[in-house]
């Protein structure tokens, strides 16, 4: 039995879970390679996608984004997150707009141009994966959706 050490135990390699750990992962490397080939192709830094989708996310969750939010998830600081929007507003991404109810405050938007520029890589991948749903009984997906969101919350809960 082959053991890993992490930092709080050690874990056989065949425990029960070890698995689904793996699968992740694979699915996280994959989707990191696709990440970057699109970057690459649109000469976008991948912190630069890793924003855009962070926008995205906000707009569909009903978030509005600033500067000091985008740099927060992305854990830049202030001048590197300020060179950030620079860059995507230069490239025609992303623009400032002034919040209406407060002058102050700047909300960040992604272009529509941009989005269409996503679609036309990932939508076929996005229609699979979408079309995937009609091989699982709605159980099973509320089990999928259950497991992700708590491992994305363990994950994005970690010590740094």
């Amino acid at each position: 039995m082959i053991i890993a050490r992490t930092a709080r135990r050690e874990v056989a390699v065949d425990e029960p879970g070890m698995d689904l750990v793996h699968l992740l992962r694979g699915l996280t490397v994959e989707f990191n390679l696709l990440a970057a080939e699109f970057a690459a192709r649109n000469r976008l830094h991948p912190t630069d996608l890793r924003a855009i989708i962070h926008l995205l996310d906000a707009d569909r969750a009903g978030i509005e984004a600033t500067p000091g939010w985008l740099g927060e998830r992305l854990r830049l600081n202030s001048a590197s997150t300020t060179g950030l929007v620079d860059r995507l507003a230069k490239a025609g991404h992303v623009r400032r707009v002034p919040d209406e109810r407060d002058r102050r405050r700047i909300l960040l938007v992604v272009e529509p141009e941009a989005i269409e520029l996503g679609w036309s890589f990932f939508g076929p991948l996005i229609q699979d994966l979408v079309g995937l749903k009609e091989t699982f009984s709605a159980a099973e997906l509320d089990t999928v959706r259950r497991f992700l969101r708590a491992a994305t919350e363990k994950v994005a809960a970690r010590p740094q």
